[in-house]
């Protein structure tokens, strides 16, 4: 496997650079002219500002600061002039500034000394800081809780590091705010927060703040009642908002029902359904409210028609042909979303919107409302790879050609060890069906440790989704490859042949329970490949290869965040941290089996190139690329018929988009098929770095071995792309 990065420079926005320096060096007296007239005009501006407003007793600022917090205020006395009003409103908000950074006794005090002229004289006063925090009656909720809340508005502007926060009286207020809002989204209907009380200590600049609660009793949800035309059982429709009858009663709570139950209706094609709940905490017994819901779910609607407008380039039957199969299907909002997605999956789209109207009895036309994206794109691609080196090349796609949506990529590529010249073809929706084929051409060389290789084949790939998570394939490949060098010895290690024919046709089955596959996934994702290559489809060699992948990866995010609250609040920095963090476990195997032998006692009758290699960035990575398993007398590695790969890997936060990693790896190469097992097992313990992109993460990392054997090194470096496995 090749391990990557690379970057792609449109060379449109390059040609744009281009031509706009080279405008800019034919006017650069021009331009340099305007340059300086707006610095004039910049510094006659400033100069300006200093003769209409000058500030006396700034200490803990500068002038500077000053001004920029004040720049719409002063702006406004520049524009329509010096009055008593504008210069007070100047100062107060000058004090507002001094007191969100702790300064509660500071006062400003104007002077308008002429028409075009005013003086604000600052006593600053003491900062104060942030002493205890009491919270006054409260019996049900812990303090270190609502105190996360009381904070908030300060810890805003602040980082959890900062040790001492500065005291804010509106800050406070807003805090005390929040906490009684905390408390209505725990079910405390009756509760009231007092506003806070402050104790200031001058001789340690330090505030106080008592802030009383009165909780009063915590309401929940009692008796369910439904009225109307229900159609399902009361038990069937608790099940749907069950997680919202077993919190705290809120009326949040009690506005979020009708989304459910209407969800759980239009699922079943009740497109028109109309749910209205109310409860009734005055009626409260022991707490519990009783909830009365009304439904009245009309008609099942069926899918009739499909309308596209805003298309140009692309035929409108792209469009209409995916909603083919909905027609005189009852209504299904989830039909709908998968229809969705599929389309904007293909990149053709910036904007898609699908609007479901009703027209002549119970039926619903879809009128389809696009904006394309571009389909075209020239690019660049340059990058570097620990086993490749330095890479380079350049690309051409057109996401529709001819109109049919039909994606065509051609590339070439050269680095440091591969030339490669490529052509892909896709069609998403074969013959109109819910097939995706895919066709790749290319012909490339590469040169590995020991041996170089050209390779020009082709393979053709039939995929589609069985379920929502699960995807079967089919593929056929014919391929011809030629050892151009090598300097593997003894020669039998390269096998029974160096210039072969290899033809083979696959099965995949790829099982993708993860959600966000490229950033942060969470859950199972299992790949499993077999490939037969029989002397019957004219291969010059005949194995049967297979492998299996299996991943999980679990954050230690939550889930689904409270309602209301987001997911930073609540919990110490430590927790913070630890939410941030995610654990990855990984296992892979595969086998390949000759079903010839050779023509010599001592060759294999599988080629080198056809074997498995195993080490380097995405298996274990305390060896080099391909460097684990068995090697010739030289120290080139030769491949082995049977592997396997275990990983355990760590991330956790650093700053920002950077994040560390603490990983341990094992696996085996065996050069024998007849010979398999878990023996020879290697290790690797290691760290590295990550910078997460949209599309995955960039990895730095370094695996040490912990029990090298002569010739082997103490450990290796990797920079790759993506996800180690």
């Amino acid at each position: 496997m090749r391990h990557r990065v690379l970057f792609c420079l449109g060379s449109v926005a390059l040609a744009f650079k281009v031509a706009a320096q080279t405008a800019v060096d034919v006017t650069r007296p021009e331009e340099q002219q305007k340059a300086r007239q707006a610095v004039v005009k910049e510094q006659e501006k400033r100069a300006k500002q200093a003769s209409i407003i000058e500030f006396r007793g700034e200490q803990a600022f500068k002038e500077k600061e000053l001004r920029t917090a004040l720049k719409e205020e002063i702006t406004t006395i520049e524009d329509f002039g010096l009055s008593p009003a504008r210069g007070d409103d100047l100062a107060f908000f000058l004090e507002v500034f001094y007191r969100k950074h702790g300064y509660a006794d500071v006062n400003v005090h104007y002077t308008i000394e002429s028409q075009n002229r005013l003086r604000l004289d600052i006593t600053q006063g003491p900062r104060y800081t942030l002493g205890t925090i009491v919270f006054d009656g409260n019996v049900r909720e812990p303090s270190d809780k609502l105190f996360e809340y009381a904070v908030g508005p300060t810890r805003e502007r602040y980082s959890r590091a900062e040790k001492r926060l500065p005291f804010v009286t509106a800050d406070m207020q807003e805090g005390a705010n929040l906490v009684h809002r905390f408390y209505l989204a725990e079910g405390f209907l009756d509760a009231v927060v007092d506003a806070p009380r402050y104790t200031f200590h001058r001789e340690s600049s330090e505030a106080d703040v008592v802030i009383p609660i009165h909780e009063g009793r915590q309401y929940f949800f009692g008796s369910i009642s439904f009225h109307g035309r229900t159609i399902y059982d009361s038990e069937t429709l608790r099940g749907q908002m069950l997680d919202l009858l077993q919190r705290p009663y809120t009326d949040a709570r009690v506005e979020d029902i009708p989304r459910r139950l209407q969800a759980y209706y239009k699922t079943r094609g009740y497109y028109d359904v109309k749910v209205v709940a109310s409860g009734a905490p005055e009626d409260a017994l022991n707490g519990r409210v009783p909830v009365e819901i009304t439904i009245s779910p009309g008609p099942v609607y069926y899918f009739d028609g499909v309308t596209v407008s805003g298309l140009d380039r692309l035929r409108p039957s792209y469009v209409t042909k995916r909603f083919t199969k909905l027609e005189g299907k009852a209504y299904s909002p989830e039909a709908l979303d998968e229809r969705f997605r599929t389309l904007m999956r293909t990149g053709l789209f910036n904007v898609l919107q699908i609007k479901p109207v009703p027209v002549d009895g119970h039926l619903l036309r879809l009128d389809v409302s696009a904006e394309e994206a571009k389909s075209k794109e020239f690019g660049f691609l340059v990058g570097y790879g620990t086993f490749e080196g330095a890479i380079g090349g350049v690309q051409w796609r057109d996401r529709d050609l001819f109109g049919y949506g039909r994606p065509l990529t051609t590339s070439v590529e050269v680095s440091q060890r591969s030339y490669k010249g490529e052509i892909v073809y896709e069609d998403p929706f074969f013959f109109d069906t819910d097939f995706f084929f895919r066709a790749r051409l290319a012909a490339f060389t590469f040169t590995y440790d020991g041996y170089t290789k050209f390779e020009l084949g082709g393979r053709f790939e039939l995929t589609r989704k069985i379920t929502k998570y699960d995807e079967v394939g089919v593929s056929v490949a014919a391929r011809h490859v030629k050892i151009t060098d090598s300097e593997i010895k003894p020669a039998f290690l390269l096998g029974s042949s160096t210039n072969y024919v290899v033809n083979t046709i696959g099965l995949t089955n790829t099982l993708d329970m993860r959600q966000s596959p490229y950033v942060n996934p969470r859950g199972f994702l299992i790949k499993n490949t077999v490939d037969l290559a029989p002397s019957a489809f004219g291969s010059d060699i005949e194995y049967v290869r297979g492998t299996m992948a299996v991943a999980y990866y679990l954050p230690f995010s939550p889930k689904v965040t409270t309602p209301g609250v987001t997911e930073d609040q609540g919990g110490t920095p430590l927790q913070h941290w630890f939410q941030q963090s995610s654990l990855a476990f990984g296992a892979r195997g595969g086998i390949i089996h000759s079903l010839t032998t050779s023509g010599s006692d001592e060759a294999t009758a599988l080629p080198i190139d056809e074997r498995f290699f195993n080490g380097g960035a995405d298996t274990v990575r305390s060896f080099g690329e391909r460097e684990l398993g068995p090697h010739d007398n030289h120290g080139h590695p030769v491949g082995g018929e049977f592997f396997t790969v275990f990983n355990v890997e760590y991330t956790f936060p650093i700053l920002g988009e950077l994040q560390g990693a603490v990983f341990t790896d094992a696996g085996n190469l065996l050069p024998s098929s007849e010979d398999i097992g878990l023996d020879d097992m290697r290790y690797a313990i290691g760290a590295g770095l990550r910078y997460k992109l949209p599309v995955g993460p960039i990895r730095l990392d370094y695996g040490v071995n912990p029990d090298p054997r002569p010739d082997e090194d103490f450990g290796a470096f990797h920079f790759s792309f993506g996800f180690a496995f």
